[in-house]
């Protein structure tokens, strides 16, 4: 990665807080996937609803660690 340089010449790390929200949104969503899974199948659901409960848990996990990472990411730049 290119380095940017600051205002007196010296050189900073180059920050991607969209990188951070990324990385954060798989890692919820395949933490998601298991918990909802085992949490719907726990409750009894089947077919349709079992994939609406899963995909529900993994969006919502998803954005949640998506943002923490992503303001880490803003406050480690």
């Amino acid at each position: 990665m290119p380095l940017a340089v600051g205002p007196y010449g010296q050189s900073q790390p180059s920050c991607f807080v969209k990188m951070g929200f990324v990385m954060g949104c798989a890692v919820g969503m395949a933490a998601g996937a298991l918990f909802g899974t085992f949490s719907c199948l726990r409750i009894g659901m089947r077919g349709r609803e079992l994939m609406g409960g899963i995909g529900k848990t993994m969006m919502q996990s998803g954005g949640t660690f998506g943002t923490f990472m992503a303001i880490g990411m803003g406050i480690r730049c």
